[in-house]
């Protein structure tokens, strides 16, 4: 059995793309990586209907996704809890659930968090560009034609030849991220920290910055206390390479940390986000308060196992 119908968007919400893990190896030609601010749970959402861990699925953001299923479906939705109902009913997250032809899934109102998940047995059908189907909404590839779902989108996937059944598989609760209006994000100074005196930096390890309303996928704007380069230094440096979890300073004094859709900057970056506290940054949203914690590399490679751990965990049990 080939590509089938299987969504319709009835409303789009805010914003909604069809991302996967992104796509690796193109920095070079300026291609961003893209893909979901929150892998884990993009790929808890996959596992939970058998699907690969880099298995395309929609990233929801904020409340007011609409859809109508075409067909039966084996779906899960995790990451933030924006209120989900399969008709009337409310649909429990972090679980494999089946809905079927007609029925209409939405999200309601913000409980906690900012982005949703929804994974599809069998995947949704686009055109991979460059390795991937995420969309890269900057460039205008990947995903839906390039955009945004928009109201009135029909979404193809691979139900193949599988019979539909509960596949009855879910995440054990001590392993589903709690969300909160204030989180800490882990870091590792540098690479230029050089750049602030040490009581610039011990400022900023200490401060509390609020999430600004102009954050999206490409960066999350702060407020809070400024953080000045030292006297006789200039503000901006050449513009080179970046990963995600960068946190820049501006000429004005206030980081950004930036994210999937930044490829280059050219502003001193006083720290980095470490890769296991990365999902969360696909999970604050505007209002929100940011604290930073320093920890070494080798407490971060440490945490990033156990980051894996709890993936290898479901695979295991489940």
């Amino acid at each position: 059995m080939g590509s089938l119908a299987v969504l319709e968007i009835l409303a789009p919400g805010p914003l909604t793309t069809i991302q996967d893990l992104g796509r690796f190896g193109f920095g070079r030609f300026g291609v961003a990586r893209s893909g979901a601010l929150d892998s884990f749970s993009c790929r808890i959402a996959n596992l939970l209907v058998e699907n690969p861990e880099n298995e395309a699925v929609l990233e929801i953001t904020l409340s007011g996704f609409k859809a109508r299923a075409l067909r039966d479906l084996n779906i899960a939705v995790t990451g933030a809890n924006l209120n989900p109902y399969i008709n009337n009913v409310p649909l429990a997250m972090w679980q494999s659930r089946i809905i079927q032809a007609g029925d209409i899934l939405s999200f309601r109102n913000i409980q906690n968090g900012c982005r949703a998940y929804l994974g599809i047995a069998g995947g949704l059908d686009v055109m991979p560009v460059m390795g991937s189907k995420s969309t890269n909404l900057i460039c205008g590839f990947g995903g839906f034609n390039g955009h945004s779902l928009q109201k009135g989108d029909i979404l193809n996937g691979n139900p193949g030849s599988r019979s539909i059944q509960d596949l009855n598989l879910f995440l054990a609760p001590e392993w589903i991220p709690v969300y909160t209006k204030e989180w800490t994000l882990r870091v590792l100074l540098g690479p230029q920290n050089d750049g602030f005196s040490s009581d610039t930096v011990k400022m900023f390890l200490q401060a509390s910055y609020s999430v600004a309303p102009q954050s999206d996928r490409v960066g999350i704007r702060l407020s809070g206390p400024l953080i000045l380069c030292k006297a006789g230094i200039a503000e901006s440096i050449i513009s080179e390479g970046i990963i995600a979890g960068a946190i820049q300073i501006t000429g004005g004094g206030q980081p950004i940390i930036l994210l999937n859709e930044t490829m280059t900057g050219g502003y001193r970056k006083i720290a980095t986000v470490i890769s296991a506290d990365l999902p969360i940054l696909g999970q604050v949203k505007p209002g929100d308060q940011i604290f930073f914690k320093q920890v070494n590399l080798e407490q971060a490679f440490f945490l990033l196992q156990e980051y894996e751990r709890k993936i290898n965990n479901f695979k295991l049990y489940n």
